[in-house]
């Protein structure tokens, strides 16, 4: 029978070069400027929050309006 080979040692060897090359592009001498964020609500969290209210409002008005007219509502009676 043949002998296998481990497949790690090949994998291995093809992160180093991936690794060794991206260092050397970083250690070219090109400087990195790190900029940060402003603080506070991005538009994603405003909208999640918004659309959280609004669900709930609509669902006490449709309770309110389900106990005032047909007596089934669960806050309202």
């Amino acid at each position: 029978m043949a002998t296998s080979r481990s497949r790690s040692t090949a994998s291995s060897s093809r992160r180093a070069t991936s690794r060794s090359a991206g260092r050397r592009g970083a250690a070219s001498g090109d400087e990195v400027e790190v900029v940060e964020e402003a603080g506070g609500m991005d538009l994603d969290a405003g909208l999640g929050i918004v659309t959280f209210l609004l669900l709930i409002v609509a669902l006490v008005l449709v309770d309110y309006e389900m106990g005032t007219k047909m007596g089934a509502g669960i806050l309202f009676k």
